[in-house]
């Protein structure tokens, strides 16, 4: 039983690495533990929505829920920086790559400059962008909801990189910069999963798979189904970012597609 769960884990956490979707837990501070839930099931990707309240960074997804002490250090980072340091360099054994996607919901500008500051005391363990060059470390943060694009295009050292859109999908821009390219669902299509995927969604997907992966972009979309049916289209299209909230289902929907 244990060797069937470290091999699911390290197959979920590799996942998106060598073609099989990325597991991504979407709104993961939702779960009764935040960030353990997701490691505890293999996942390589969390997601965490943050508001600059009174100088600190309060993890939750409306302004009415922000509590004090769920910050986005004592939620994600401070548990990351154990682990990394009982790992010898790594968020799990035998992974490579980690990545901490944060949604910003408060004001663009000023969010980031708290939030680039708060990275800057984390930066023994974040990929660090610096002159054009990437230089990869145990976990990436890419910074979604609320960009400050001109800024993170204008920083000469940073420590994340940013989650881009349809509009990025054509663009020149480095991926060191727009790693990801993610969208809502109910934007890219009015189709609504019911039945096979019409011909014509299932091209335009591919077309978003094709022009991502060309400029070295990973690809997600939100407001999809929680559920195997959707996850199966989306995976057999080439989508390289499944995100779920219903953690336990999507780990093994993956585990069921492992080689």
């Amino acid at each position: 039983m244990i060797a069937r769960l470290i091999a699911a884990v390290l197959f979920l956490s590799a996942a998106g690495l060598r073609g099989a979707p990325l597991a991504h837990a979407h709104n993961d501070y939702e779960h009764p533990r935040p960030l353990l839930d997701a490691l505890a099931r293999g996942f390589g990707s969390v997601e965490a929505d943050i508001w600059l309240v009174d100088g600190e960074l309060l993890v939750a997804h409306d302004r009415k829920d922000v509590r004090p002490g769920r910050t986005l250090q004592s939620l994600y980072l401070d548990p990351l920086r154990e682990r990394v340091r009982a790992n010898g360099g790594r968020v799990q054994p035998g992974l490579d790559g980690f990545t901490l996607l944060v949604d910003v919901k408060s004001a663009a500008g000023p969010t980031y400059a708290a939030l680039h500051a708060v990275l800057a005391g984390y930066a023994e363990l974040l990929t660090e962008f610096r002159g054009g060059t990437r230089t990869p470390r145990a976990m990436t943060v890419i910074v979604s909801g609320n960009r400050d694009e001109a800024a993170l295009r204008a920083q000469a050292v940073r420590f994340a990189a940013m989650d881009g859109r349809k509009a990025h999908l054509d663009s020149d821009a480095p991926a060191e910069l727009i790693p990801w390219i993610s969208e809502n669902w109910r934007t890219f299509s009015t189709w609504n999963w019911s039945g096979p995927m019409p011909a014509e969604v299932r091209t335009a997907l591919g077309e978003w798979v094709a022009k991502a992966r060309a400029r070295g972009r990973r690809l997600r979309f939100w407001n999809v189904p929680d559920s195997p049916a959707a996850w199966t289209q989306l995976a057999d299209a080439g989508v390289d970012v499944i995100g779920a909230d219903r953690l336990d289902a999507l780990q093994a929907f993956l585990a069921g597609r492992a080689p």
